[in-house]
């Protein structure tokens, strides 16, 4: 009887954490790493939808980072929504790059970690992000972007008997647009590829200081 019951606070645990363990910060940008000695600024607002009768939830992204070479750069980001808030920061690595600057196909793999805080009783959690990302010039000032978004989560304190992991992964297709030398504007939708992955869409702008 005992252990049934935990299985039981375990199942009802886990229906509440996941919902804001779902949240997602976006990738929203291109395979190409800021230039060496800029720093970005990002803002944009997400919607993600929900699904298994979890509600819809609006949410703010941010990121900043820095050009540290012409291949690798760092950024810390940031998401807030109505039931978690999301802290975090990966690395940049530009592998593959067109033969002349905005043309051609650009190829990068980004690694990261972050942390989930959930609110009213939901569990906080911590992941390992891995995305790879593919962009292409269909104009100087415009890039297609694509992404597989993965990401490895670990609940915290999760009752004796629950599933303490699970994993979510996107395929985001996007667009990345110069207005200027110093700021684009940024689009994506998300799409989620597997039961705990929540679809979502998010659009912003991002601002350079070189």
């Amino acid at each position: 009887m005992r252990l049934s019951m935990s299985i039981l606070a375990a199942g009802l645990g886990l229906c509440l954490a996941l919902p804001a363990a779902a949240q997602d910060i976006g990738v929203l940008q291109s395979a190409e790493t800021n230039d060496q000695g800029t720093f970005k600024f990002m803002a944009a607002p997400l919607m993600t939808f929900g699904k298994d009768g979890a509600d819809d939830e609006f949410g703010l992204a941010a990121r900043a980072g820095y050009g540290f070479t012409e291949r690798f750069d760092a950024e810390g980001k940031l998401a807030l929504f109505d039931n978690s808030t999301l802290v975090g920061l990966d690395g940049e690595l530009w592998l593959l790059q067109g033969d002349t600057k905005d043309t051609g196909v650009d190829f990068s793999l980004t690694a990261g970690i972050h942390w989930l805080f959930g609110k009213d009783e939901r569990f906080d959690t911590m992941g390992i992000d891995l995305t790879p990302q593919l962009s292409g010039h269909l104009s100087p000032n415009l890039e297609l972007c694509g992404a597989l978004d993965a990401s490895f989560e670990k609940i915290k304190d999760v009752p004796a008997g629950g599933d303490d992991s699970y994993t979510t992964v996107h395929l985001v297709p996007g667009l990345e647009y110069r207005l200027s030398d110093t700021v684009d504007l940024i689009g994506e939708v998300g799409i989620g590829l597997n039961d705990d992955s929540f679809t979502y869409a998010g659009a912003g702008i991002a601002f350079y200081i070189r």
